[in-house]
């Protein structure tokens, strides 16, 4: 077969492993991480170059976008039209561009997320910081390449007097990495870099005195530490914390809305705004009431709160949790070197690569400067001569039909002093004087060794980069936009936060129905309808946004908010509606718990112990087991928040004890400790904790009494304690514990349930 000499047999794993390697080359460099020089990726570098082409600068008018496409795709990118013009867009768009470099005409976009028009419709040129970026580009100061088909040449890099890699940032996916560099403010960024001109060793804490984070096109709060941000810029990785700006704003009647000025950048207004009301609509947030977009030129989002006694930092650190108004932005500075190679540096060497690459312009500028000021000596060198032999010129001229080769042998001329002779009008020879062309010389030859000076002496040429950085500095530096703000207290949402705190009170049947009443009035507690054969177990009062739990007999504990408690039209509802309630287990006692307060367990067979609140809480249906027993028989007696540093109890044996609350131990969960002790087949009645200041009052049901003087019948815990007094022996219970004073009389058989 014609050509099968030419056809080898390779491997096609390793055939494989090459071409994607080229391909991913080819990704990394061409298209998606930028220049560590001029903070370009090559469709941006090649518009801005082609718009000079075209003569886009700003003091001109505009041209079609479609103008400046077509030059970009045709002579230096040859890739999709609308690929080029998004790039362009983008380069154009105050919200996303630092700093912008295209100035658009017409719809470019908003920060609700609509597109741009068409490019027909819209016209563009470049701005003053582009104008920066290709200044000296026609002195020789950067390498160029040729172009995909060879027809044309292109820069390689630009010259860049405008640091743009970090005061615009660049963000990019190549093949296994990716890139993530936020903007920065110029004026903060030439700071930096003159520091590292007059002190080289300067470390990067050092520079972040001068840049201390980005600054956002759209604004914004920088929510991280010093710390934080230290880290970032000095590894080259890190995640920012950005959140939106916002203010109370008081209306009439004490009455107040909150306004979000600034949104976190690439953020899109409309989605965000969406994302609120949905959460208002999905009644997710119980905060507000409405949203709204009164956005001109300016953004403005109005949060309008369901109740002014609200606290306007919960709504936030709520908003900041649940939506866009908190983003979160990685750093990633990885770049494409001097070298061509992909590599993460830290923020001293991005400075000091930019500052490098500008040693590098400002070098070759002196050069092809010096170069051409050589060129002009020498033309000036001829025309002198011209000047004082012009009629003797004239003559060989008119005499000689190539009179290139006798000036050169007449006046001792090269060929292109010869040459620019021969090509001068005659009226330029009239105009030609000697004092001027002196002169010219002199200025020339002064300004030649400067240049030499300044290639020889690199202080004099730091020194010069530095007066351009405030020049730069002058022309484009403008006030930060996106404030730094230390890591306050965080605010934590809790569920009891998102709901309105109103009076309620808590009715648990017999039967295990719940509901919930409005309102604090206990006085008609009794005339409230149960289920037949159903009668009322426990009420006790609560708020909608406080936990309720219930106690279980086989000592799990169930919690809900309270404002989840079926309202009191009608039974209620079983508590296996709310919890998975174990198959022959049923509640016993309920109440309202406050997650910092501490209160106390006790079970019939007199064990007892201390807990926290917040133990008592479960988001789990299932319940959590909270109190074991040493015994099978026993069950909880109640659980009763601690209201002093005394403990009483009394026991069906109608003996009672005080003793110290710091004798029982405070657990998360367990047994506990014994409390009373117990004779054969003996409960324990009620028990409670009390301020010994204040006593305690014993209630049998016919009479109350209130104790004072407990020296008879205090002891250690676990000891057996003394008969209660005369009146209350033949049965008693604590008043307002909940127990009934039925319990202690001589028809108690152990079982209530």
């Amino acid at each position: 077969m014609e050509g099968g000499d030419r056809i080898q047999d390779a491997p096609i794993r390793l055939e494989l492993e090459s071409r994607y390697l080229a391909y991913a080359l080819s990704t990394i460099i061409s298209r998606s991480l930028p220049d560590v020089r001029d903070g370009l990726k090559p469709v941006h570098r090649r518009i801005l170059f082609a718009m000079a082409g075209l003569h886009l600068e700003p003091n001109l008018p505009p041209k079609k976008s479609a103008r400046v496409v077509g030059d970009v795709i045709g002579k230096y990118h040859p890739h999709g039209d609308q690929a080029a013009y998004d790039a362009m867009v983008r380069l154009a768009q105050s919200f996303a561009a630092r700093y912008p470099l295209v100035d658009g005409q017409g719809n470019f976009g908003n920060i609700d997320g609509d597109g741009a028009a068409a490019m027909r419709y819209t016209e563009a040129r470049l701005t003053r910081v582009a104008m920066a970026l290709l200044e000296d580009i026609d002195k020789d100061t950067v390498p160029f390449n040729d172009t995909y088909d060879g027809s044309m040449t292109e820069p390689r890099v630009l010259p860049s007097r405008f640091p743009n890699l970090l005061a615009n940032g660049s963000s990019g996916i190549a093949v296994g990495m990716s890139t993530s560099i936020p903007p920065h403010n110029v004026g903060e960024i030439l700071d930096a870099c003159m520091a590292l001109i007059d002190h080289a060793d300067c470390s990067v804490a050092a520079l972040m005195a001068f840049v201390p984070g980005p600054d956002f096109p759209t604004g914004g709060v920088l929510v991280s530490d010093a710390a934080e941000r230290l880290e970032a810029y000095e590894t080259g990785r890190g995640s920012l914390r950005l959140r939106a700006r916002w203010h109370k704003e008081p209306l009439d009647r004490g009455l107040w809305n909150l306004v979000v000025t600034e949104i976190p950048y690439q953020v899109q207004k409309s989605r965000l705004i969406e994302r609120i009301a949905l959460l208002i609509t999905d009644k997710k947030c119980p905060f507000l009431v409405d949203v709204r977009d009164e956005s001109d030129e300016a953004i403005r989002i109005v949060l309008e709160p369901r109740s002014n006694r609200l606290d306007p930092e919960v709504i936030m650190a709520y908003l900041f949790k649940n939506s866009e108004l908190e983003t979160r932005f990685t750093i990633n500075f990885n770049v494409i070197t001097h070298q061509m190679r992909p590599e993460v540096m830290n923020l001293k060497s991005l400075l000091l690569a930019w500052l490098a690459h500008r040693f590098e312009v400002h070098t070759r500028r002196a050069n092809y400067e010096l170069d051409q000021i050589n060129q002009r000596l020498h033309m000036l060198a001829g025309y002198l001569i011209v000047h004082l032999n012009i009629d003797e010129v004239i003559a060989i001229i008119k005499e000689h039909d190539d009179p290139a080769p006798v000036l050169m042998t007449r006046f001792s001329l090269d060929a292109v002093q010869a040459e620019a002779i021969l090509n001068m009008r005659l009226r330029s020879l009239r105009k030609l004087e000697e004092m001027a062309i002196r002169k010219e010389t002199a200025e020339k030859e002064k300004r030649a060794e400067e240049l030499r000076e300044l290639l020889a002496n690199p202080e004099k040429m730091w020194g010069d980069i530095r007066s351009d950085l405030v020049k730069t500095k002058k022309a484009f530096a403008d006030p930060r936009r996106t404030t730094l703000a230390e890591v306050t207290r965080e605010i934590t949402i809790r569920p009891e936060d998102l709901v309105q705190k109103e009076p309620v009170t808590v009715i648990l049947s017999q039967k295990g129905w719940v509901k919930s009443i409005k309102g604090h009035d206990l006085t008609g507690i009794d005339k409230i309808r149960f289920k037949a054969e159903d009668d009322l177990l426990r009420s006790f009062i609560a708020y909608a946004n406080q936990h309720v739990a219930f106690v279980a007999r086989s000592g799990k504990i169930y919690s809900v908010l309270a404002h989840r408690l079926a309202d009191g039209k009608g039974f209620g509802d079983p508590l296996s509606v709310l919890f998975d309630v174990d198959s022959g287990d049923r509640v016993i006692w309920g109440l309202a718990v406050e997650p910092d307060r501490e209160y106390f367990v006790t079970t019939r067979l007199s064990q007892g112990f201390r807990i926290m609140g917040r133990d008592l809480l479960t988001n789990h249906r299932a319940g959590k087991q909270v109190i074991s027993y040493k015994e099978v028989e026993d069950y909880p007696l109640h659980l009763h928040p601690v209201t002093g540093t005394a403990v009483a109890a009394i026991s069906r044996g109608r003996n009672m004890l005080v003793c110290n609350l710091e004798e029982f131990p405070l657990l998360p969960k367990g047994k506990g400790v014994r409390i009373l002790k117990l004779a054969r087949d003996e409960m324990l009645v009620d028990a409670i904790t009390f301020d010994p200041e204040q006593g305690v009052t014993l209630d049998s049901g016919k009479k109350t009494q209130t104790l004072t003087d407990l020296d008879p019948w205090r002891g250690h815990r676990g000891s057996r304690g003394s008969m209660l007094p005369f009146g209350f022996r033949s049965g008693a219970v604590f008043a307002g514990t909940g127990a009934s004073p039925l319990v202690a009389g001589k028809g108690y058989t152990g079982e209530l349930f």
